[in-house]
């Protein structure tokens, strides 16, 4: 799948946004990618899942014993991951805002995990996500998500394979361009900090 067939996925799913923008990170752009709405057709999230599992080397692939997503993001594709692979999929949570398993989710002590995102900004989630499967024993082995928002500068630690890398201007709160300045701001996102 080319970078133009995954951002026609985003606009047939009516999820590339254009507005005004606070992203997770705190900082602004004029567009956003709603990979909610894009993993909302199963067909179209198995698609995009199959696509992820292909840019994955094939030693890579191999090595996999389990597929991690942090929630709410990764989840519905982390689950397709997991299928494409052939894999169980799991998801860390933040009910105290620090991931953790819950569910009765497990790792095993040296599983090998694929992590998996929507979208990575500043990476802060994967790192965070990362963490918690390392103090549960796990050995994150790479991460895959569906858009690398950070024009190829995230450092995650691990080997990281985006489908798509997208490079939207982003901005800081108060230094705005007068175009933005003039749209009110939403946050789309699901994480309220």
């Amino acid at each position: 799948m080319t970078d133009e067939d995954v951002l026609a996925e985003f606009r047939a799913a009516g999820a590339l946004l254009e507005g005004h923008f606070i992203l997770s990170s705190g900082r602004r752009s004029a567009n956003y990618l709603q990979c909610a709405r894009v993993l909302m057709n199963a067909e179209r999230a198995g698609r995009l899942a199959r696509a992820m599992v292909q840019k994955l080397p094939r030693e890579v692939r191999q090595e996999i014993d389990l597929v991690v997503s942090p929630a709410m993001g990764g989840l519905i594709i982390g689950h397709e991951v997991g299928r494409a692979l052939d894999k169980d999929a799991v998801f860390l949570e933040r009910p105290e805002g620090t991931f953790e398993l819950r569910r009765g989710f497990a790792i095993a002590p040296g599983q090998k995990v694929l992590m998996v995102e929507d979208v990575v900004t500043t990476g802060l989630s994967s790192r965070q996500a990362i963490e918690a499967v390392e103090a549960e024993g796990g050995s994150v082995v790479a991460e895959v998500a569906l858009v690398d928002r950070s024009a190829g500068e995230v450092e995650l630690g691990v080997p990281f394979y985006p489908l798509v890398s997208i490079n939207f201007p982003v901005y800081d709160a108060d230094a705005l361009p007068p175009e933005l300045e003039a749209v009110p701001a939403v946050k789309p996102g699901s994480r309220k900090q």
